[in-house]
């Protein structure tokens, strides 16, 4: 069995919400006829098994940097008017049945993975991931991302290791997140009255006994209320060349890597596993991005005006349909075929 059999078999696992590794491979045998077209042997239930437990996951890792440089070729800029690039980072927990994957031991009657990730908001594409034990912080997998200079990355305020910022800075890359309450710093300088939402824009030094807190440069802090909630916030920075409002409409675009977690997690199969070893999970999670991507570069070099959940609903409905994917993504039907020796049928 090949990867690229294993790699068709977990893709449709996900595009069909298959449930299991007879209800995949008994789907691949229905579509017997069509394998050959696409490349894929036929599949056994002992050898996707056996694949899935034995073959690294690592050749999806890989392909997902290889996919990631296809889409971004194509992938709309992020709506912000700076030249910079954009990402934001966050975890999410895969929940896992603790009697099923006992290797995989969370907390008391839990199991789960952390997905480590980093968004990039130009077409929001997950750039960055990382997938560790569930009890591992969510910095360890941050600092294993390696952005470029001149990026700004935004982070919720858990992120909060000092010494992981300063390198940040040392590197030319910004970061905007939320200032911790019990945050100790003086004010260096005041900067323009408030304007707008914008409560106050000052220059602070931390004064704290946090780790390498006071080796790093004076910091930014952006006062903000928000107009619907009436919710005050407090955003830190490194960024001096964008405005105070620019820094605030930043961090709220941080919610779009919750909204990835949510559709990655809503739309494909990722709370139910085909296998139960630490291999094969951590296989169908890469694969399950992979799929994310594959979708995105439909959208992005069809130009369809359609949202991800619609392609993939799409794809779900004629996935193995010999359709032309342009005009599927485009809402065109196309004139009906005539059927060899259909009865036709004339009032």
């Amino acid at each position: 069995m090949s990867r690229f059999s294993q790699f068709v078999a977990l893709a449709t696992g996900h595009l069909a919400h298959r449930h299991s590794l007879r209800d995949v491979v008994a789907n691949l045998q229905a579509q017997g006829s069509r394998l050959y077209h696409l490349g894929v042997q036929p599949v056994a239930r002992s050898s996707f098994a056996r694949v899935n437990e034995a073959q690294p996951y690592t050749l999806y890792e890989a392909l997902l940097g290889r996919l990631y440089d296809r889409c971004q070729r194509l992938a709309p800029r992020h709506g912000f008017r700076f030249k910079n690039k954009l990402y934001s980072m966050d975890s999410s927990l895969i929940d896992l049945s603790l009697r099923i994957f006992p290797w995989a031991h969370l907390a008391l009657g839990k199991a789960a993975m952390k997905l480590h990730l980093g968004l990039d908001h130009d077409g929001f594409l997950p750039a960055f991931a990382v997938i560790t034990d569930g009890r591992v912080h969510d910095m360890i997998g941050a600092k294993q991302f390696a952005f470029s200079k001149g990026s700004i990355v935004v982070f919720d305020k858990g992120d909060s290791d000092y010494g992981w910022r300063r390198k940040l800075t040392d590197a030319g890359v910004y970061f905007v997140t939320r200032a911790r309450g019990n945050m100790v710093a003086k004010i260096v300088e005041d900067g323009p009255p408030a304007k707008g939402q914008i409560n106050f824009d000052r220059r602070v030094q931390l004064t704290g006994k946090q780790k390498h807190g006071p080796s790093l440069k004076p910091l930014r802090l952006v006062g903000y209320t928000c107009p619907d909630t009436g919710r005050s916030y407090e955003f830190m920075t490194n960024i001096e060349h964008l405005c105070a409002q620019t820094i605030a409409d930043i961090y709220k675009s941080r919610w779009q890597v919750e909204l990835f977690f949510k559709w990655i997690k809503q739309n494909l199969k990722l709370k139910g596993f085909l296998s139960t070893s630490r291999n094969a999970v951590l296989t169908q999670i890469w694969v399950a991005l992979c799929v994310c991507l594959l979708i995105a570069f439909l959208k992005f070099s069809s130009c369809a005006q359609l949202t991800m959940q619609q392609i993939a609903r799409l794809l779900q409905l004629n996935l193995f349909l010999r359709r032309d994917l342009l005009e599927l993504l485009n809402g065109e039907t196309g004139p009906p075929t005539e059927q060899p020796g259909q009865m036709t049928l004339a009032l």
